[in-house]
This record gives C-alpha cells, structure tokens and sequence, in this order.
C-alpha cells in the first residue's frame, strides 16, 4: 500500500513537472514578445545562456541586447507548437515546435523572414522552481516574402549561400540590418544537431552542459 502510494505521489510531482515546464515555455515567447522584461528574467536561471543566430550570451544580455533591439525597431515574433519534454528528476530537455518571424528592409524593399524550427532547451529545477539552463534553437527552414505584393528585393546571392539552407534568409536580413550572424547553427540534419541531441542525453544523465 505505501508502495503504491509513493508511485502515485511521484507519478503527480512529474505531472506538475511538466505542467510547470510547458507553462514556463509558453511565458518565455509572451513575455518576450510583449516587452515584459522583468517577468521574462524569471524563466532564467541566474547563469542561464541563450543561443541564437544573432547573439550568443546569458540571458540577462539576452534581455538587455533585446530592449536595444526593440528602442531601434528590430521587429522579431515567436510563435509556438508542440512541446515534448524529457524529464530525469530535477532535470529536463525540452523540444518546442516554433517559427521565428522577422520584419525588416532588404535591399529596399520590406519583408517579412518566417524560420520555422525547434527551441531545444536544458532545464533544471532548483529550489523547486524550473528555469532555462541553456535555450538553443534548432533552425529547419526558412522563406523570405515581401509585404507589399510585387515588390522583387534583388538578393546578393553570394552573401545568401553563406549560411546554412534552415536560417540562411533570417541570416541575410539580420546581416543587412548589422548583426554578425552564427553561421553554424544546428538544423535539421547534420552534426550539429547531433552533437546537440548528444549534449542533451548527458545533461539528462547529470553532466554539465
């Protein structure tokens, strides 16, 4: 009877887990987007990173690169998708489906660059409180279309072939509106996203990131 007990109290703290998880994953893209900065603080852990096409560092310069951002015009959107979550006690990997949305001018003309992707993230519980360890997305694929229908932006083609096919037009206008931009970002296939699937395995075993 104790038994029984104690699978179903651990069976309801793993079902609060993730309730906690997907809810924190949905607060990250609305606060976010919003302009709420002292609530998205909150997802973080103190020594949380972010990884993204265009800025690699800890989320506390996430959150003050991103207020900059915004005081310029930078007009970038999430939107989200399914989410499945891995759960190993106190830690967790997460995958969320989600598209990237960025206005901007290329070569005069503006547009809208939709990537389409998974946010992976590393997860720990801390003091009974999950936050982000680490939040690397994966960029899958991407198109470019102008707002104003008929409207033909005459890309550089050798800057567009820098970049890898998932996140290489999201590349183009970052680049354009001078960000230095990744060029090895993870996609959908290749050793990159391996090499991340991999980290992520050890993270739920207890190794550092």
């Amino acid at each position: 009877m104790e038994e029984t007990s104690d699978r179903a109290a651990t069976e309801a703290e793993e079902v609060a887990d993730r309730r906690r998880i997907r809810e924190l994953l949905q607060n990250w893209v609305v606060w976010r987007d919003a302009g709420h900065w002292e609530r998205f603080r909150t997802v973080w852990h103190p020594d949380g990173r972010m990884m993204a096409t265009w800025f690699q560092g800890s989320g506390d310069e996430f959150i003050r690169v991103s207020q900059e951002g915004w005081a310029k015009g930078v007009s970038i959107l999430h939107f989200l998708g399914g989410i499945s979550i891995d759960l190993a006690g106190s830690r967790a990997v997460s995958q969320t489906k989600m598209t990237i949305s960025q206005r901007g001018v290329v070569e005069g003309v503006s547009c809208d660059v939709v990537c389409t992707g998974r946010f992976y993230d590393f997860l720990e519980k801390r003091d009974g409180r999950w936050g982000i360890v680490l939040r690397q997305p994966i960029y899958e694929k991407d198109r470019l279309d102008p707002v104003t229908p008929g409207a033909v932006p005459q890309l550089d083609a050798a800057l567009l072939a820098r970049f890898p096919e998932g996140y290489r037009h999201l590349a183009y206008i970052q680049t354009r509106i001078g960000y230095t931009v990744k060029p090895d970002m993870p996609g959908l296939k290749g050793p990159e996203v391996e090499a991340l699937y991999a980290r992520g395995a050890a993270w739920l075993r207890g190794a550092p990131i």
